[in-house]
């Protein structure tokens, strides 16, 4: 949507995108809430715990090898040698292969120590050698959505999204309902077969739409295996410090919590927050991040070009297009919390947290859109560097607030290192790009924001469907009108809204 051309590449890709995560990850709520109330919420902590551990092993496999691909492959077509993917793509192929085969490797040694040590049983060793036996194909299925993001075959990559989201639940709802029974280590491997024979699905049917997309190599080249290790392994070191690091936070979570006098259930809570609050939080999230997604290999193809007005003018839109979206997703949560928590989870400790971490929302929405632009202008070393560096303060904090503090030491861990993540990456990206950054704009839709927010208070509280969508209207609307009397949006942007709907 940051195109003014006539059939932006980017805006229908981003469109399409929006609509498919949109419904992706509804279907994905839905399915989360359904397990919810299936196994509870210490059962949700302990599936988070394992998948936690599944995250880190899949980004060892990877070893940054899907923005490599990625980055590469939109390096490739920017030139005009789309032949040269093959080889491109024969290399990433090859170096997956032999990290994901490496980390499939340690995940099975370790299982038992990782789940009698740090998960809390081994019930959970079964899930843990199931997630090291599907790395291989979760990693070249990695590579594939990268080439496909790169060569604009947006409409592929939603089909087969949907492919999988319907392949997980369908084997998992299976699973759960003629399997698991009550038992809740059953309960988790039922989710994480579920989602393995989904990658397995999903990396079959790209393999097939790739037969024949590229144009023949007149005579085959050596891929370019210096240029993937110098893209990928910086990549590769710094996220795997980066989730070793995070996989820590999640697993001494709910160690540190239990020490806390006022915990009653640390897995129940850590469950809580993670796999009921944090998934309602960044739902609205789809919509800005299918466009981070298309910005990456835009900026690689501009930066590649040498657009420098364009990439200044790419920036411009995307900060103000997430900051104005996110302020509106975090009046709409704030409002909503309470009746959203007990329409969607009916716990009533959803409502409460859901409304504390609403207002970082426009940080983590905007802070995804400033990665996005930083990679595809091939600032994936700082960025690696900045998040190493707030994931390393975040397991300091967490270690040693949470003993004394709880969840309040919780969250002023997680909104001190997001604000400093993304300062750092914010700075770096005008450096870089040489745009400038809208400071008074930014500060009235902040404070207007800020109003709205504080007018739904003068609302009665209502429970239901009806609490969220009333709070939820009454802020838009108070906001619209304070954005347009203060000139955050002029009638120039609905111009240009207008004019993009029509061509798109």
């Amino acid at each position: 949507m940051l195109n003014e051309q006539k059939g932006s590449p980017i805006v229908r890709g981003a469109l399409l995108l929006t609509a498919a995560n949109l419904l992706l990850r509804l279907a994905g709520m839905s399915f989360q809430i359904y397990l919810s109330g299936r196994i509870g919420a210490a059962g949700i902590g302990l599936l988070q715990l394992i998948l936690s551990v599944k995250a880190m092993s899949f980004t060892v496999g990877s070893a940054g090898i899907r923005t490599c691909a990625m980055y590469l492959s939109a390096e490739e077509f920017g030139r005009g040698r789309p032949q040269g993917v093959h080889a491109v793509l024969a290399g990433c192929f090859r170096y997956s292969l032999f990290f994901s085969t490496l980390s499939l490797f340690l995940l099975w040694q370790l299982a038992p120590w990782l789940a009698e040590n740090w998960i809390g049983g081994s019930a959970a060793i079964p899930s843990l050698r199931v997630c090291a036996m599907i790395l291989p194909i979760c990693c070249l299925y990695g590579v594939m959505t990268g080439y496909f993001t790169a060569a604009g075959r947006i409409g592929d990559l939603v089909g087969v999204e949907f492919l999988e989201q319907i392949c997980a639940m369908a084997a998992t709802f299976l699973l759960l309902s003629r399997w698991a029974g009550a038992d809740t280590g059953r309960a988790c491997l039922s989710v994480v077969l579920g989602g393995g024979a989904a990658a397995l699905a999903s990396y079959q049917a790209l393999r097939l739409l790739h037969r024949g997309a590229l144009p023949p190599e007149k005579e085959p080249q050596r891929p370019p295996y210096r240029r993937i290790l110098r893209i990928a392994l910086p990549l590769a070191v710094a996220d795997d410090l980066r989730s070793g690091l995070n996989t820590i936070e999640n697993l001494i979570v709910p160690k540190r919590l239990a020490r806390f006098a006022g915990t009653a259930d640390a897995l129940a809570d850590y469950g809580v927050l993670h796999g009921m609050v944090f998934p309602a939080l960044m739902f609205p999230a789809a919509i800005l991040f299918s466009l981070a997604e298309l910005l990456v290999p835009e900026f690689s193809r501009c930066a590649a070009g040498g657009r420098t007005p364009r990439i200044r003018y790419l920036v411009r839109r995307g900060l103000r297009v997430s900051l104005l979206f996110s302020l509106g997703a975090a009046g709409v949560l704030f409002a909503g919390a309470d009746a959203l928590g007990e329409l969607l989870y009916h716990n009533r400790a959803v409502g409460p947290a859901l409304r504390l971490y609403a207002p970082l929302v426009p940080l983590l929405y905007t802070d995804a859109i400033v990665d996005a632009i930083c990679k595809g202008l091939g600032q994936q070393n700082a960025n690696a560097r900045y998040n190493l560096l707030t994931s390393f303060l975040d397991v300091t904090f967490l270690w040693l607030l949470l003993p004394r503090y709880g969840l309040a030491g919780y969250y002023f861990s997680f909104a001190v290192t997001h604000l400093i993540n993304f300062g750092l990456s914010l700075r770096r990206l005008l450096a870089v790009s040489g745009a400038r950054l809208e400071t008074g704009l930014f500060l009235r839709s902040a404070l207007c924001a800020a109003a709205a927010g504080w007018s739904t208070s003068l609302l009665p509280k209502g429970a239901g469907l009806s609490g969220v969508l009333l709070p939820g209207a009454w802020y838009l609307a108070v906001l619209g009108l304070l954005w347009a009397l203060c000139r955050v949006v002029r009638r120039g942007d609905l111009v240009w809204l207008r004019g993009l709907a029509r061509r798109n």
